[in-house]
């Protein structure tokens, strides 16, 4: 399965992606326990959050213009606080994996799935960019719209899909969910660090059965 990313040029932002496939549509298949212990608030992870990570991160997102506070924070401050509360929700395997990568990185992370990109023409790039001013998106079922302006996003031909702060609700996965890509949101402040977080959110996804990844190519905008 190809997939490219055509990346605008962007000072800051450091990307991590791969492709993940699965033989059971995800909503069978159960989390492996490697993956459902690192939901725990106590548990032992090669990566930890940090004020310095948190930092780099908002500054990402801010670059364009967003303001990444209250409800516009990253998605993975609201994954770290959950943690703390022990309110980490579990979901799937694909989305636990996710999830528990993303909250002891302290870096966000777009799942989404791939049969519902809108993609005419497939050997057309899927694109990363700033949103443009009056950028909105359906971000949950119930039809509530976030205002992207200024955040670094994933684009299909409809639009924004994968986010820092809110994957749009259109392209999210399921329970038949069977090819999902995933975009780590780094920082190059935090230099190799999405690097690092894509190889061991690839080897989690190792411990899930009937699952694979395969790496996608990234090229400049045309």
């Amino acid at each position: 399965m190809t997939v490219t990313l055509a990346v605008a040029p962007h000072p800051v932002l450091e990307l991590g992606t791969f492709v993940l496939t699965t033989e059971q549509p995800c909503g069978e298949l159960a989390t492996p326990p490697a993956i459902a212990a690192l939901a725990e608030p106590d548990a032992a992870a090669p990566l930890s959050p940090s004020d310095a990570v948190k930092t780099a991160v908002r500054d990402l997102l801010r670059h364009g213009g967003y303001k990444p506070s209250g409800r516009s924070k990253p998605a993975s401050e609201y994954l770290i606080a959950a943690l703390a509360r022990r309110e980490f929700p579990r979901i799937n395997a694909l989305v636990d994996a996710c999830n528990v990568v993303s909250v002891h990185a302290g870096l966000p992370i777009s799942l989404v799935d791939l049969d519902q990109l809108d993609r005419p023409d497939r050997s057309t790039p899927l694109t990363v960019q700033i949103a443009p001013p009056g950028t909105t998106y359906v971000f949950n079922p119930s039809g509530q719209t976030i205002d992207a302006g200024g955040l670094v996003c994933l684009y299909d031909a409809q639009g924004p899909t994968g986010t820092p702060v809110k994957d749009a609700q259109r392209t999210k996965t399921h329970a038949g969910t069977r090819a999902a890509l995933v975009v780590v949101w780094g920082s190059r402040a935090l230099a190799g660090r999405a690097a690092l977080v894509t190889q061991w959110y690839r080897a989690l996804v190792a411990e899930i059965a009937g699952a694979a990844t395969a790496d996608i190519a990234l090229a400049a905008p045309t």
